[in-house]
């Protein structure tokens, strides 16, 4: 029989670290990129990050705590998200920094801009993937009691999609092959894909 160590969240975990971000996950990141009203572009990963339709392509993210993105998407209605890949983890780690709402996190993780094709904050040149976003929602979560929680949640209609024909081969995108990188639990763990992982399932008929 098997032995579950049961606790409410409420009431804290008692264990060395939070296990609820171990257990959802691996998780994608989300890679947003914003221009602010003045002008200026900013990039942050969120690892609060997925997709939830697909037509029309929607996908979602959440900010704890009101951040420059958040602004930056209320004031404009727009962002990017950017892919992550082996290639570009130390450049995402960098763009974590705290910086001031007039300093741009391209500058800071070295990287380059590239112009996008239906908004205005630019995405992230050397990302393999990006998808251009306008904001459909904001929502401030809540708890069950009704209290409002420090956290945002970003949903957003994808588009305009730009994909390095790299990864594709025959017209198929090789998931295995890219290099994704996914956010796990405790302070810094992270997870890559690759051909040991993929295995085939058929959907019943």
């Amino acid at each position: 029989m098997n032995k579950y160590y049961s606790y409410q969240p409420s009431s804290g975990h008692g264990l060395p670290h939070d296990p609820f971000n171990s257990i959802v996950g691996p998780r994608p990141i989300g890679w947003i990129s914003t221009k602010s009203s003045s002008g200026v572009d900013n990039l942050a990963p969120y690892s609060f990050f997925n997709a939830f339709n697909y037509v029309p392509p929607i996908i979602g993210f959440s900010s704890i705590g009101y951040k420059d993105t958040i602004k930056n998407i209320e004031d404009t209605g727009e962002f990017v998200w950017n892919l992550v890949t082996k290639d570009l983890v130390g450049a995402m780690n960098q763009s974590c920094i705290a910086c001031p709402p007039e300093v741009s996190e391209f500058e800071v993780a070295g990287l380059s801009r590239a112009k996008s094709t239906l908004v205005n904050p630019h995405r992230v040149l050397e990302a393999k993937v990006a998808f251009e976003c306008k904001c459909t929602e904001i929502i401030q979560l809540k708890s069950v009691s009704g209290a409002k929680v420090k956290s945002w949640l970003v949903l957003g209609e994808v588009i305009q999609i730009h994909i390095d024909q790299s990864c594709l081969k025959d017209g198929i995108y090789q998931t295995a092959e890219v290099g994704h990188i996914l956010r796990g639990g405790g302070a810094g763990d992270y997870f890559s894909i690759g051909e040991e992982q993929l295995f085939k399932l058929d959907r019943p008929k």
